[in-house]
């Protein structure tokens, strides 16, 4: 059953106005929801930061939205979901932090979603597991255990902001948020997933962005499209491939390096603009050579290394239960953080 939706509209007037919070009943209080989930049959950046007395992203993307080029009028934008990565926001360095989680949390409101539903999402039970299998190195050298990083106080938090949370047994943040992309991407709307984790890169579209926190500057960074093909060369379809090639030290993956030093990311990007896909470029590697000999030596003497790469840095899609229930209040399009509410210190 795909995810309801909330009601949401892109903003037609005063799109720089300050949010102002629900006047009339107390706002709803949405608590953590835990489900269960099938298998479905189906990663510098810009600092487009906002600094001085710039307009916030979203506030200066709703006005070039309503005004157009030259002043011709723009069509009509779709409407925008933001969800927030939880887990990489509750930590200052490598140390969790309620401080850092309240302070990232207030400028993420005050800054990037002014007006937009936000639906917050963290690792459920057991996440990490079925890619541990896999390779038992993958994120080995982190703390295992519920939450990681997103404790009780840090929902109750998100409970007072009147922000839903999503929590999944058994699996983690990452995939959720691709479902939940896959389904709005089908309803017609937007998509801004709020977290620094590379892993999310391979979701960029015209309709996907992201927008980063990014710490050297104390500011939620937008990051798009443009922004990826600029950084890497190539299009963020050939993210994933790329990544299974220099492998994910962050994660605990390595890559081919280690095996075939002298195959790096330049070898690996001139193959993929021409194979387009990792299984395309090993299947036509299997039966003709594609590159130099040491390139077509690694790819086939290391292709089953390769694809579990693959398996395991790939977002998977899952048919969420049908016990998640619709957001559809209108408050919730008019939550604020209130970081006094919060009871967070530094």
């Amino acid at each position: 059953m795909l995810m309801q939706l909330p009601a949401v509209g892109a903003a037609t007037a005063a799109p720089l106005a300050p949010v102002k919070a629900a006047t009339a009943a107390s706002p709803r209080r949405y608590p953590p929801i835990r489900l269960s989930a099938s298998p479905s049959t189906e990663s510098s950046p810009s600092t487009s930061a906002v600094s001085g007395q710039r307009l916030p992203p979203s506030a200066r993307h709703s006005r070039e939205h309503l005004g157009g080029r030259n002043n011709v009028p723009a069509r009509p934008s779709k409407g925008r979901v933001f969800f927030l990565d939880v887990n990489p926001i509750c930590f200052r360095g490598s140390q969790r932090s309620l401080g850092a989680f309240a302070r990232w949390l207030s400028l993420f409101f005050a800054h990037v979603s002014l007006r937009d539903p936000v639906v917050a999402v963290l690792d459920g039970v057991g996440g990490n597991e079925y890619r541990r299998r896999l390779l038992p190195s993958y994120k080995a050298h982190r703390t295992r255990g519920v939450g990681k990083g997103a404790d009780s106080r840090v929902v109750d938090v998100l409970r007072e902001c009147n922000v839903p949370v999503v929590q999944i047994d058994g699996h983690e943040a990452d995939d959720v948020v691709a479902t939940l992309t896959e389904q709005v991407l089908q309803k017609g709307f937007r998509v801004v997933i709020g977290s620094p984790d590379k892993d999310f890169k391979q979701l960029i579209s015209e309709d996907v962005q992201l927008v980063m926190p990014i710490p050297e500057i104390g500011r939620w960074s937008f990051y798009t499209l443009r922004h990826y093909v600029a950084q890497y060369k190539c299009n963020p379809t050939a993210d994933l491939s790329l990544r299974c090639f220099m492998g994910d030290e962050a994660d605990g993956v390595p890559g081919i390096q280690h095996l075939v030093p002298g195959f790096g990311r330049k070898t690996a990007v001139k193959l993929l603009k021409k194979h387009g896909t990792l299984e395309n470029l090993l299947n036509t590697a299997a039966i003709k050579t594609v590159g130099k000999d040491y390139a077509q030596d690694a790819l086939v003497k290391h292709a089953d290394y390769l694809r579990k790469n693959y398996e395991v840095l790939s977002l998977k899609s899952y048919a969420l239960s049908s016990q998640y229930r619709a957001v559809q209040e209108p408050a919730f399009l008019s939550r604020r953080c209130s970081l006094d509410r919060c009871k967070c210190s530094a």
